[in-house]
């Protein structure tokens, strides 16, 4: 999924969000707590896992990208799909899908929520030295994102309003397919969409949901979020607290990602990554064969769920 931690980028930009968070009062945010379904988003999890690992070039990568697709077109007002190519070192060709959900798609002023849905292919970090070919199932480090913003999809369409901004929902393709040590074959579909931003662009600010299904969950503020995008942390880690939600939400900076908000940052995007990367004793089941769905539960993505739904209801 991305490199271990490494040093933050430069000092944070100083530059403000055009609008500025207020985050919901307590009763606010105690009426909203019901619209994200973590169950039901639980069970999105559950069928991702169906499919097998989603690796390029594979018919599950294939079966997963259709259904999403699907379950977008009968939630979204629209849905673009980014079909590209990537041309890998090796000389192999991926055929790569990101699928872009616009709710409100008139609304000059826009947020965007995103997530990998592909999986690993090598387990590369396993403990088992002969299980490090395998493929890594993805329940977390996949799963779990694409879950949240499928659960996200179906609270808009139930409730369209009150919707204070243009929602975008970005399903990112070819985030884990090669090594983080060379970025050629990493974080490609999230470097596709940068290049290639629908018109309008850029949104207010981004928010990557990546390996939020964690058991015991706790997310950090990220390094590379808070140097670049200070206020937007700022302003998701207030309504986790508002929701009731700080115990997960933890204060204070604890790693420093290479990860799709990165791609995007360099596109001048204020984009942060939303993170538990913690995942298993000394991060034991990530890259691993030991991502599976024993280790994640609908309650953790009930509670980032509820999170990236109350954004956008309270501007």
């Amino acid at each position: 999924m991305r490199r271990p931690p490494r040093e933050a980028l430069g000092a944070a930009l100083a530059l403000l969000l055009a609008c500025q968070a207020k985050g919901g009062g307590a009763g606010e945010a105690g009426g909203r707590v019901g619209e994200f379904d973590g169950q039901r988003a639980f069970g999105y999890l559950e069928q991702q896992m169906r499919f097998g690992p989603r690796i390029p070039g594979t018919p599950a990568h294939d079966s997963a990208a259709d259904w999403i697709h699907a379950l977008l077109r009968a939630r979204a007002d629209t849905v673009i799909v980014q079909e590209f190519a990537h041309k890998t070192k090796s000389g192999q060709v991926l055929h790569l899908r990101n699928l872009l959900a616009r709710f409100r798609p008139q609304a000059a002023e826009r947020v965007l929520f995103l997530a990998h849905w592909d999986t690993r292919p090598t387990a590369d970090a396993d403990s088992d030295i002969a299980r490090r070919k395998r493929p890594v199932p993805g329940a977390n480090d996949g799963a779990s994102g694409v879950a949240v913003l499928l659960g996200v999809a179906d609270a808009l369409k139930a409730k369209p309003s009150p919707l204070a901004v243009g929602v975008d929902l970005l399903f990112v393709d070819g985030e884990d397919y090669g090594n983080f040590a060379d970025t050629n074959d990493v974080l490609i579909g999230s470097r596709w969409f940068a290049a290639h931003q629908p018109v309008g662009y850029p949104p207010l600010y981004a928010v990557l949901f990546d390996m939020v299904g964690d058991k015991d969950l706790t997310i950090y503020y990220e390094s590379n979020s808070q140097a670049f995008a200070p206020e937007v942390v700022d302003r998701v880690w207030r309504t986790a607290a508002d929701l009731g939600y700080g115990r997960a939400f933890m204060q204070g900076v604890k790693h420093s990602l290479i990860d799709d908000h990165v791609a995007l940052q360099k596109a001048g995007i204020h984009a942060i990554d939303v993170v538990d990367f913690d995942y298993g004793p000394g991060n034991a089941y990530w890259h691993t064969t030991q991502d599976t769905i024993d280790k994640v539960s609908a309650a953790s993505l009930k509670i980032v769920g509820d999170v990236a739904v109350a954004l956008v209801r309270n501007p």
